[in-house]
């Protein structure tokens, strides 16, 4: 039986302030309005969920296959907390063929997907009080920061750059940090970070630890996470920083997992790629939490990873489906934009993912109500049929009407039908 509002607060301070603190995900309260309204039948071209629908985007065959035979070989019992020995070692081969990385297995643990490898690095690196740099907008840097009680440093971004840190604003936030997270490509906004500002980035995070070593003070750490690495279009080039620069290799952290190249989300196959002294201690924090991937689906990733082939088979056609979802998308904005509406995007660059502005702050809506805010616009678009997420869900704050569009649940004539909708919809507003 409910315990009533005074019985509840009461309970709640039994918990801790941690808990008490921890802000839940943006994303599923967003999710949970668009069912709302399905629910009440009106037809919502859902572009929220940076997830894949397995009608339009099915997991490969080879490794649904593999998966099946290593059910029926009854391959159900726990796997080694940090992975199966030859998933690891598919890892390690994967790497070295698909980026020209070197590594030990020692290196590699394996996760319940990308999200136990993020959770991990921070607890092995992160303690009270230490400083974690990451730019607005990002995934989820902010929620780990604070279950680790460390202290935010928020980089600011320009679209200009494509929502990407440069050197130069990274430089004067590095004294003193612990870690710089970073993602390419990028969710929210599917931008790819340059070669040479990557290269720019890893300078500096080289010089600041050269400086530290000889004071005898902690190293500043990389985490880049990569898992959509896989997924880039327009000509655009995915890069590591021990590629570009091999000293790298001894500071960064790498995130990674099948769920977004394979469109495997619900799989939880990830994994770290690290110095093995620091891997070491990511397996002891993953083992008590028990978040491993399952024994088969690691042996089923094992045999897809070391299948090259079968894997680029797999990409051009996920890769083209899509690239004609988020092309599709820019194109419609693109054109709203031309005549004359106050929306722009960017173009795709990688992941699944579009950057949206709908530039709609002081215009009135139909009802009357002056918009202000993110949540008027987006609360608008899902009214008209159009379902999206607003950057102040991945930790930015200005009201500049930024939106994230993701395709991978979405047909392309669910696109096709949603467009001309949203471009009627925006034509109904009138000045303040």
């Amino acid at each position: 039986m409910p315990i009533g509002e005074a019985g509840e607060a009461a309970a709640r301070k039994g918990l801790s302030q941690n808990a008490l603190g921890l802000v839940g995900s943006e994303i599923l309260k967003i999710a949970a309005s668009v069912r709302a309204l399905q629910a009440k039948g009106l037809k919502v071209c859902n572009l929220t969920v940076g997830d894949f629908l397995p009608r339009e985007f099915p997991i490969p065959e080879v490794l649904q296959a593999a998966i099946s035979r290593a059910y029926e070989r009854r391959e159900t019992n726990y796997p080694p907390s940090d992975g199966m020995l030859q998933t690891r070692e598919a890892v390690v081969e994967f790497y070295r063929r698909a980026l020209g990385l070197s590594y030990p297995v020692e290196s590699v643990l394996i996760c319940g997907g990308a999200r136990p490898a993020i959770y991990a690095t921070y607890r092995a690196i992160i303690e009270r009080g230490d400083r974690v740099i990451y730019p607005t907008p990002s995934w989820n840097n902010n929620h780990y920061i604070h279950l680790c009680e460390g202290i935010p440093v928020e980089c600011p971004t320009r679209p200009e750059d494509g929502f990407m840190p440069t050197a130069q604003t990274l430089a004067p936030l590095l004294k003193g940090a612990r870690m710089v997270c970073l993602n390419s490509p990028l969710n929210p906004t599917g931008t790819v970070i340059s070669e040479a500002e990557l290269r720019r980035i890893c300078q500096l995070i080289l010089e600041e630890n050269r400086q530290r070593k000889s004071s005898g003070e902690r190293p500043l750490y990389l985490m880049y996470d990569q898992v959509y690495f896989m997924l880039t279009f327009g000509g655009e080039h995915h890069y590591t920083p021990p590629q570009l620069l091999p000293e790298m290799a001894a500071y960064t952290i790498f995130v990674d997992a099948i769920s977004k190249s394979l469109c495997a989300t619900g799989l939880r196959v990830g994994w770290a790629v690290a110095p093995p002294y620091v891997t070491a201690r990511m397996r002891d924090i993953v083992g008590h939490v028990g978040a491993w991937a399952p024994r088969p689906e690691q042996m089923a990733a094992a045999e897809v990873l070391r299948n090259l082939e079968a894997m680029a088979a797999f990409h051009v056609e996920m890769c083209a489906k899509v690239q004609e979802r988020l092309d599709l998308l820019y194109a419609g904005i693109a054109g709203m934009h031309e005549r004359g509406l106050p929306v722009r995007a960017i173009p795709p660059q990688g992941a699944i993912y579009l950057s949206a502005q709908f530039r709609l702050h002081g215009l009135r809506l139909p009802g009357g109500q002056v918009i202000t805010t993110n949540e008027q616009i987006r609360s608008y678009l899902l009214e008209s049929g159009m379902a999206v997420v607003p950057f102040q869900a991945f930790g930015m704050k200005e009201e500049t009407g930024w939106m994230r569009l993701s395709v991978g649940a979405v047909s392309v004539a669910e696109i096709q039908e949603t467009l001309p909708r949203i471009e009627a919809a925006l034509q109904a507003l009138q000045p303040a």
